[in-house]
């Protein structure tokens, strides 16, 4: 192809690929970024029908500090680009006994609730000791784990620097061999106060009696930096990350899907060829596409020996999907906050069935977003846009969900009755839509309807996803939730960030050009 090709390509205009995008521009590169829908910012998409509006994917976002850091790189403030309003207490839980618990920011007066909320059992002390182990595992990962390429915990460990004592003690802390669930309950006597704290992990998507204890880390992130609304919702968040690229000289092609990724036999990147068949020099890629399909479709042909070693490298396991029901309400309930979680009757029977046996819970637990009480443009006065999210398997082969979705609408809507203390909520739905693991499957082109990425069980190496540094394909860079560090919103932009400082550290290409490079089609 003659000379070093001068422009870097990001495939998939996701969170993650946008924030690559814009890290990378930033940085003085120039950038393509190639997105398969016609929209950008993949799941975090919005439906707007009958004066209702809904964040169609992720509404929680937490580590804000993540999103300041790719903005700061441009040298420019966030809060030029977004609007964002801090949320406490920061959820509401409905459980089966009839109880209702808020979890609020401050842990002193969390500790406090939950001494009146199940009096004589410790649990006020429990949690704020676990929230000490929490702030010990949250150090550990800003200090080790995050803002770094990470494959294995061997890529945890300075080897130059030898092993400390504190690196002893930092892995001796991250409770390797521990479960997520083990060590809840090791610190609350409480059933639903467990079930709770459980919860922090379905933000990966993943089972807490599967999932390895470091992540209960994600408790004290999310209390020490806060949840917070984006006006606009979730989606104002890929519009402003839009609108910096754009400022920032980002060719963005939104429509444009990639069918390969082209090499040089092999072993380095050299472009894309895109679906309508344009081939495109690149000196790298960061490939926000699932990590998974990346391998098994955009290089099978071209780098067929880097794809069998991805996938023999180790066993990887979507994470869950889910069902989402969009309702429109002419009259909202005044008994939500922002975020609610409606609790099963049996956390080990509902995760037994979506993570083991494969089928949906028969009593599911159902997080709620009513977004109208924070922002009441969001749906026509007095109404409310209430987001239904119930977990459930990812896709297997007898799955259909065209015949499974009436009657599982059914076991939702009446765990929304009793649990979640609404009997009369299909009197008030005037507006309905709903998403099924089959659709996410087929809109987002993720692994088996996997809404998290890949699963992180394991609890010796659950924590860990692929390395946003390909190993095996010299100039390929992975980033989003099937990639270091994981799924959820404030992962999958700190992944975009890695993988383009990898980049940059690497040297992978020159900085600057006018034009992408087309050759031909």
């Amino acid at each position: 192809m003659g000379k070093r090709a001068d422009r870097v390509g990001v495939i998939g205009g996701g969170l993650a690929g946008l924030a690559s995008a814009c890290v990378l521009a930033a940085r003085g590169y120039a950038v393509t970024l190639f997105e398969r829908s016609p929209w950008l910012g993949g799941k975090a998409a919005v439906l707007s029908e009958a004066g209702f509006r809904f964040d169609m994917g992720p509404t929680i976002l937490t580590l804000p500090s993540v999103l300041h850091r790719v903005f700061d790189e441009a040298g420019r403030p966030l809060d030029d680009y977004l609007d964002l309003v801090r949320l406490d207490p920061q959820w509401r839980c409905f459980f089966t006994d009839g109880s209702v618990l808020d979890l609020e920011e401050n842990v002193e007066a969390m500790a406090d609730r939950l001494d009146g909320y199940a009096p004589g059992t410790g649990s006020g002390v429990g949690y704020k000791a676990f929230h000490a182990l929490s702030r010990r595992l949250d150090r550990i990962s800003r200090e080790r784990y995050f803002y770094r390429s990470i494959g294995g915990i061997g890529d945890m460990i300075d080897w130059k620097a030898g092993f400390s004592p504190k690196l002893l003690a930092d892995v001796l802390s991250m409770r390797m061999g521990r479960s997520v669930a083990g060590t809840v309950r090791k610190h609350t006597p409480d059933a639903r106060v467990a079930q709770m704290l459980d919860h922090f992990t379905q933000y990966v998507g993943s089972s807490p009696m599967a999932s390895p204890a470091v992540l209960c880390g994600i408790a004290h992130m999310q209390t020490g930096e806060g949840v917070w609304y984006p006006r606009g919702g979730t989606r104002a968040v890929p519009e402003a990350l839009t609108r910096l690229a754009e400022d920032l000289g980002v060719d963005l092609r939104p429509g444009c899907g990639v069918r390969r990724i082209l090499t040089d036999n092999g072993k380095a990147v050299t472009g894309v060829e895109t679906d309508a068949g344009e081939v495109v020099r690149l000196a790298a890629v960061v490939s926000n596409a699932d990590s998974v399909r990346t391998h098994a479709e955009l290089l099978k042909d071209t780098a067929p020996v880097a794809a069998k070693k991805f996938a023999g490298r180790r066993g990887y396991e979507p994470a869950c999907s889910g069902v989402v029901l969009y309702l429109g309400l002419d009259r909202a309930y005044d008994h939500l906050l922002h975020h609610d979680f409606v609790f099963s009757r049996d956390p080990h029977e509902e995760f037994d069935f979506i993570y083991k046996k494969g089928e949906p819970a028969p009593d599911p637990t159902c997080y709620l977003a009513a977004t109208a009480r924070t922002e009441p443009e969001t749906a026509p006065p007095g109404g409310e846009a209430l987001y239904v999210l119930v977990h459930t398997p990812y896709l297997r082969p007898h799955h259909d969900w065209k015949r499974m979705l009436p009657a599982y609408r059914r076991t939702i809507l009446d765990k929304l009755k009793t649990t979640g203390r609404m009997p009369d909520i299909e009197e008030r739905i005037v507006f309905e839509a709903a998403l099924t693991p089959q659709d996410i499957h087929d809109r987002y082109h993720v692994l088996n309807g996997a809404i998290y990425g890949l699963a992180s069980h394991g609890v010796w190496n659950g924590a860990f996803k692929p390395a946003n540094r390909s190993p095996d394909v010299r100039g390929l860079y992975l980033a989003g939730g099937a990639a270091h560090p994981g799924p959820g919103m404030p992962m999958v932009l700190m992944s975009g960030w890695i993988a383009a400082d990898a980049l940059d550290q690497d040297r992978a290409a020159p900085k600057g050009a006018a034009a992408p490079e087309p050759v031909g089609v």
